[in-house]
């Protein structure tokens, strides 16, 4: 080996290389979704560094106990024996990364990729490794000069001590209190100036029953760029109306939308929702739905969509935006704020509709995705409506912090997958994926009604902070079809790999995070029963909610 070589290698553990190289190539195998070449490098980066600190730490402590080590001739072998094995298992995972990912992508119908993904992971997580070892040798030099500065005053082990305390909580300040806190401030700014953004293409409705038109409780300003879609982009009675016989009566949904700027505090902009409602005459409609929307107020087209045709019309919906800012950043920082907006607006709108004669106002459902699902399960107690309940709630893509979802599938019926759980027979809470829809269920449904629409390759509802160390049930036998049998689990990797799925995944509809327009159909229709189809007319609808995705 070169000499300069060999002395740069002396300032690297070679117990962190070896466990690095190996928890690299682990990285490297298939996980939930399909991963661009830049997501799989970081995860592989992260996960070599990973393996380095644990070997680091390793070797630190077994010195640090005294323990007995080989001989140095011995302990010399192992290493290169070690480092030719390891070398060689990293070389074949990353040979064989292309054709895992190319596996996940035949799985959902993508086409497969080629070129040189195995270089270009190789550098990018050579970097971040780098990059990551230059802020830990930062770190360490100033963990030593506060160290020495204290050593004047204190003894050497407790100013090490106090050193490291110091030098954590200035590395954290500057993190979390500097370049964090400036970065949501940049985005928050950044995404409110694009949802305030009025497009040409997209004018006012001039209908007076539409929210935002000029005789609308809500500006057409105040929608927001979500807002001015949502009630502007739906189906109307003709379009409805085309599709059903000639005979048949179709209506012009009603959809509502109170806009972040709107009113001050959500109480103030559920107050104004249902005002806006009353203005138009929602509660005179057969079923309404609250709808929770996602961190930045956005509420998927295909739930709306195959409800209102399914109802005809006759059908009202109202929504109200918390955030600007993305789901998993709005999750990180306004948590608690969307669950007060829709705790605000279920209560504001429930009181109304429990007040009204019960043979007098429309079936009330609620409505979430994924950020919205969760708030949408925390914005009312079980308690406050048990005397008179709403209808139901259908909640699809549920994050894994989701309590109720939780709840059911650690206590579910024996015998049923996690990914697909049964719960008291279905008398309540009933789960569909893309494969078996809520009527499989062998117990009758009751009054209220509850339904999760979830695939099993979603790593947003299946993500779990304790997959760091332990195998989660859902990669046990039997799983959900949509997992590859090639998907195992690996301490800490297996978990960078799902935060990378999370963050940066994409899948095709019908898969992962992203519903199906006809999964949301066949969701809808178990769950509301709706009048006057034919089960001749449901398909031809269903199937063509499937051409239009």
């Amino acid at each position: 080996m070169h000499p300069r070589i060999r002395s740069a290698l002396r300032h690297f553990s070679t117990a962190g290389l070896l466990l690095g190289t190996l928890l690299f190539a682990f990285s490297l195998t298939p996980s939930l979704l399909p991963r661009p070449t830049y997501a799989q490098g970081i995860v592989s980066g992260l996960s070599f560094s990973a393996g380095y600190a644990l070997g680091f730490i390793a070797h630190w402590l077994w010195d640090y106990l005294q323990l007995p080590r080989p001989r140095s001739r011995i302990e010399r072998v192992i290493k290169l024996t070690a480092a030719g094995l390891c070398t060689l298992i990293a070389v074949a995972f990353l040979w064989q990364a292309s054709a895992w990912q190319n596996r996940i992508r035949d799985l959902m119908g993508l086409e497969e990729v080629s070129g040189i993904r195995p270089i270009s992971i190789a550098v990018i997580a050579l970097l971040l490794f780098v990059l990551l070892w230059l802020l830990v040798k930062l770190f360490r030099l100033t963990f030593r000069f506060l160290a020495h500065k204290m050593r004047r005053f204190v003894p050497h082990r407790i100013s090490n001590l106090l050193g490291v305390i110091a030098a954590a909580a200035l590395f954290w300040s500057v993190i979390d209190g500097v370049i964090f806190t400036l970065a949501l401030r940049a985005a928050d700014n950044s995404f409110q100036q694009i949802d305030e953004l009025i497009l040409d293409d997209l004018p006012p409705p001039t209908d007076p029953m539409k929210t935002g038109s000029e005789h609308s409780l809500i500006s057409w300003e105040a929608l927001g760029g979500r807002g001015r879609r949502f009630v502007t982009q739906g189906p109307s009675a003709d379009d409805i109306g085309a599709f059903l016989d000639a005979e048949a009566v179709a209506m012009d949904p009603v959809r509502v939308y109170v806009g972040l700027s709107a009113a001050d505090t959500p109480a103030e902009r559920a107050q104004l929702a249902l005002q806006e409602l009353q203005r138009v005459g929602a509660f005179e409609r057969s079923v309404m739905v609250l709808a929770t929307p996602t961190g930045r107020g956005w509420v998927d087209p295909a739930a709306l969509n195959t409800v209102e045709y399914l109802h005809r019309g006759d059908i009202a919906t109202a929504t109200m935006q918390y955030s600007y800012l993305p789901s998993h950043l709005a999750l990180l920082v306004e948590g608690d704020y969307g669950a007060e907006n829709a705790r605000a607006l279920f209560t504001t709108v429930y009181e109304y509709w429990s007040g009204l004669p019960e043979d007098e106002r429309p079936r009330l459902y609620l409505h979430g995705l994924s950020l919205g699902s969760l708030n949408s399960d925390l914005s009312f107690d079980f308690y406050d409506i048990i005397d008179d309940p709403f209808h139901g709630a259908l909640w699809s893509g549920p994050p894994f912090r989701s309590d109720t979802w939780r709840t059911v599938t650690r206590e579910r019926d024996g015998g049923s997958p996690s990914w697909l759980p049964t719960f008291r027979d279905g008398a309540v809470v009933r789960f569909m994926n893309q494969y078996q829809g809520l009527d499989a269920a062998n117990g009758d449904w009751g009054d209220f009604r509850i339904a999760y629409l979830q695939y099993g390759s979603d790593p947003i509802t299946f993500f779990e902070p304790r997959i760091l160390y332990r195998e989660p049930e859902w990669l046990r036998e039997p799983r959900a079809p949509d997992v590859l049998p090639e998907l195992r689990w690996y301490p800490v990797v297996t978990m960078l790999q799902l935060l990378g799925d999370l963050a940066v995944g994409r899948a095709p509809p019908g898969y992962g995070h992203t519903i199906a327009a006809e999964h949301y159909f066949d969701a809808w229709v178990a769950l509301t029963e709706p009048n006057g189809w034919s089960e001749a007319e449901l398909e031809r609808l269903r199937e063509h909610f499937r051409e239009v995705r």
